[in-house]
Parts: structure tokens; sequence; C-alpha cells
């Protein structure tokens, strides 16, 4: 996916790297651009470089969420209303990123509230 050329200037070469994309992202954008076809657990993972040890677990989150279907050894692209969720909420925190920057897991945590200090 191309990257405008402000990002390319100010960002690291280690965020370019890690594009921020997860295994999820690769698996549906695979399913996604082939609405029509379901494809083996093999074929998905060599259609999105997900490493053999993750693309079962992968799938499997996947199919709990309703974002993909199984039947015999052939996985396809869940229902469409499932999807388009997934796919807006993606693109949101995406493109949320992009201009803000993404969440400091630390500083998060600093600021988060305890459910023991609310009771």
């Amino acid at each position: 996916m191309p990257i405008d050329i402000e990002t390319f200037e100010s960002s690291s070469e280690e965020r370019l790297q890690n594009s921020g994309e997860t295994n999820a992202d690769r698996v549906m954008r695979f399913l996604a651009a082939h609405p029509d076809q379901a494809f083996t657990q093999s074929e998905i993972r060599d259609g999105t470089d997900v490493k053999a040890g993750s693309i079962s677990v992968v799938l499997s989150r996947l199919e709990e969420r309703g974002l993909v279907r199984h039947k015999g050894t052939y996985w396809a692209l869940g229902a469409a209303d499932e999807v388009a969720a997934y796919a807006g909420l993606s693109e949101s925190t995406r493109a949320a990123n992009d201009r803000f920057g993404e969440e400091d897991m630390d500083e998060w945590l600093e600021y988060a509230v305890d459910d023991e200090d609310t009771e």
C-alpha cells in the first residue's frame, strides 16, 4: 500500500518497516481481494506471507468473529456486514495512527483507571 511523501519523510525506518499491519489484516485483505473464492490454509499463507505456525490461529480467531467462513479445508471471506464493520474499524485506526501517531502503551497505562480505585 503506498504512503504519502510526508509520511515517508517524517517516519522512522523502523515504523516504515513495521507498518502496523497485523496478520489478521493481511488475511482479510487477501480474502477481500478474492471474495468469490475459497482457499486452503496453505494458499492463504502463501498469498499473505503469514508464518505457517500462525495461519491456523489467525483464521480461527477471524472465524470466531464471523469475518471468515470455514468448510472442509477451505476458508472464505465472512458475512458482508461483519467484514464491513472490521474494515471500517481497521481503516479508522490506521487513519488515526497516521494522523496522531501510534499509542504508547506505557503512557496509556499511566493514565488508565484501575478498577480497584473506583470501588
